[in-house]
């Protein structure tokens, strides 16, 4: 179960980068918006990372955490932001990946 909720809490961490980038473009009170969808996507995914810390190894819950808001931010930035995906970027985007699945693999 603390696996379920470290990696919501992770996309609660491309959530909040999500709204971080919509605040560029918007204006007025729907920049306001976007900051409030900020703050509450911050408080669930921190919410859950202290959750999952108190049963899982440190290290393991950050790095897996951290992996998917970049994966998932990385993602966000070149599907919604229309950023880059150049063959460098995909390829570590890639390690990355491979990189967190053998921390699943290898973590009790």
């Amino acid at each position: 179960m603390n696996w379920i909720f470290l990696i919501i809490a992770g996309l609660f961490e491309v959530a909040f980068a999500f709204c971080l980038g919509k605040t560029k473009e918007a204006t007025g009170t729907e920049m306001y918006l976007w900051y409030a969808g900020f703050l509450v996507s911050l408080m669930i995914s921190m919410g859950l990372l202290i959750k999952v810390t108190q049963t899982m190894p440190i290290g393991t819950v950050y790095v897996v955490w951290t992996g998917i808001g970049a994966i998932g931010t990385v993602l966000v930035g070149i599907l919604v932001f229309k950023e880059p995906a150049s063959f460098m970027r995909l390829f570590f985007l890639t390690t990355l990946i491979v990189s967190i699945i053998g921390l699943k693999v290898v973590t009790d």
